[in-house]
């Protein structure tokens, strides 16, 4: 008996990547800092997450300039690496720094006896999508809003179902994420975002065909098709996508089609001509050799890997 697959299509494209991205709760802790502290941490390929509820610190990320969190700041950062967050004045590098658990989910740092002149709401997730690569490239490296009290609330939801045992609580947990993520790219300002989805999606033009794409990608689409959706002439409409989204028009619209390839690949069985037909191939053939020299493996192969593990 087959099993019906349901790709995750929308004409919503920054709800389908995030959907795609499926993340799952891990980390969620109340952090309290006094006097002068500083956490590092390494290699950890991660999404990570802050909501300042008291007080200012420093968050340094590898490779981009210090950001000043205050109370009512939020930051996400898709992927990060190595990075530290400290106060203000922080303590000498190689000073001892290990937070003290206080209670289930609860971390001191800085001097026991300081007081308490920073809280703030910490957490990590994992990205469990096949081509989560793809996904978090279309995403801003670093997204730091202040004064969203709807991403405040929505962290402290996260930190107290996390700390609880209640029905159903990892799904709770993925549809906040979800909301989570929906809510930190949408109060980005267009004109702070980088090339990517959001700075795409700022040119009403272009989101025209970005949610074409998202929502048919097994139609014929082709820059001429796509121009015409946004109403605009071929040469003007492929310059400024590149430039806007960072990648070619149909650079992307592949891309996108072996993110959905992939997902509906992981969720199950499907018959592979009606895989290749819902992400645009004309053949089980043509499609095998695009995901082969997109992915470097057959699809069938990528598909048995991936539900072993």
């Amino acid at each position: 008996m087959k099993v019906r697959i349901v790709a995750i299509l929308t004409t919503d494209p920054l709800a389908s990547v995030v959907a795609l991205l499926k993340p799952e709760p891990s980390i969620a802790k109340l952090v309290n800092g006094g006097g002068r502290w500083r956490v590092e941490r390494t290699n950890m390929a991660s999404p990570f997450y802050c909501a300042m509820v008291e007080g200012t610190c420093l968050l340094a990320i590898r490779d981009l300039a210090p950001l000043v969190l205050e109370a009512g700041d939020f930051v996400l950062v898709p992927e990060v690496f190595d990075f530290t967050m400290s106060s203000i004045n922080p303590p000498p590098s190689g000073a001892p720094h290990l937070p003290l658990e206080t209670g289930p989910g609860m971390f001191r740092l800085g001097e026991q006896d300081a007081p308490t002149e920073v809280r703030c709401l910490v957490g990590h997730c994992s990205f469990a999508s096949p081509d989560r690569e793809l996904l978090v490239s279309l995403l801003p490296a670093v997204i730091h809003v202040r004064a969203q009290g709807r991403l405040i609330a929505l962290v402290q939801m996260i930190q107290e179902e996390t700390q609880s045992d209640r029905a159903a609580r990892d799904m709770v947990l993925g549809r906040l994420l979800e909301l989570l993520l929906v809510e930190a790219l949408r109060s980005v300002e267009s004109t702070m975002a980088e090339p990517g989805l959001l700075r795409g999606l700022a040119d009403p033009q272009l989101a025209l065909a970005l949610r074409q794409i998202h929502a048919e990608p097994g139609a014929s689409l082709s820059v001429q098709a796509l121009a015409v959706a946004a109403g605009m002439s071929r040469s003007t409409f492929f310059d400024r996508f590149r430039g806007e989204v960072g990648s070619a028009p149909m650079e992307y619209v592949a891309a996108w089609r072996m993110a959905v390839a992939k997902d509906m690949l992981v969720r199950g069985n499907i018959a592979m001509a009606e895989l290749a037909r819902r992400v645009g191939y004309g053949s089980v053939s043509s499609f095998s050799m695009a995901f082969s020299r997109h992915v470097g493996t057959p699809p069938g192969a990528f598909a048995a890997r991936r539900q072993a593990a």
